[in-house]
């Protein structure tokens, strides 16, 4: 099994959105990532737009549509209504659903699946209604995976910000994570502050994880390499 890569742009149109201009292009670095070997293609889209705009969802779904067919579209949100109705109308390959606050800087933890249960389960019932595959934004808890298929997920997405912080425990706790997913019949995603260093001893730790979302490191690399040998080398550092 490979593991996928998809590039979150967020960061790109946050560099986009400090000027009244239309560059850097999110849709044309999105370009550049697919033509490198990159699956798809994530965007978080926030109610106040301070990163991805409600314009870049149609531009890049216009483009992966048309140009892109087998690369999937990855939109992340809380579902608020206004949310929900932007991939009702969209229709992204896979629907990423968050617990994140407004006003938080990025995501920063993972659902308790129990106190959502209700939310979650007929929020995930309308997306599979719609045709579309979801995947849960959860901590590095065993017990979160098997929550996470009684409300109906297709997939889990680990949340790694501590291991990428360097916690030295928190590679065990993926790991367990990710077998009780598997065991629950549940796909595996994972996602926050992976790097090209960190990300190897993750995919031997995983060697099911299916696909990686990265969009802050990546970005800082192609200040230094551009965007097409940063995806060669972090398609590098996911060989099994």
């Amino acid at each position: 099994m490979t593991c996928d890569l998809s590039v979150n742009v967020n960061a790109i149109a946050q560099l986009r959105n400090r000027r009244s201009l239309p560059w850097p292009s999110v849709t044309g670095l999105s370009r550049v990532a697919l033509e490198a070997g990159a699956s798809g293609i994530t965007v978080h889209p926030r109610p106040d737009e301070r990163h991805i705009r409600r314009t870049d969802v149609v531009d890049l779904e216009a483009m992966l549509r048309a140009d892109y067919r087998d690369k999937e579209f990855n939109i992340e949100g809380y579902p608020t209504a206004d949310f929900l109705a932007l991939v009702q109308k969209h229709k992204p390959d896979q629907v990423t659903l968050v617990p994140d606050d407004p006003r938080q800087a990025t995501s920063d933890h993972g659902w308790d699946i129990a106190a959502h249960e209700a939310l979650l389960a007929r929020v995930i019932g309308e997306l599979h209604e719609g045709g579309m595959r979801v995947s849960l934004f959860v901590d590095a808890d065993p017990a979160a995976a098997i929550l996470a298929r009684q409300v109906g997920a297709d997939r889990v997405e680990l949340y790694t910000g501590p291991y990428g912080a360097g916690d030295a425990g928190e590679l065990a706790k993926l790991k367990a994570t990710g077998e009780a997913a598997r065991e629950c019949g549940l796909g595996l995603n994972a996602g926050h502050d992976l790097t090209r260093a960190n990300l190897p001893p993750l995919i031997q730790a995983l060697p099911f994880l299916q696909e990686v979302s990265i969009g802050h490191a990546l970005t800082a690399d192609c200040l230094m390499f551009g965007m097409a040998e940063t995806v060669r080398l972090y398609l590098k550092a996911l060989q099994r």
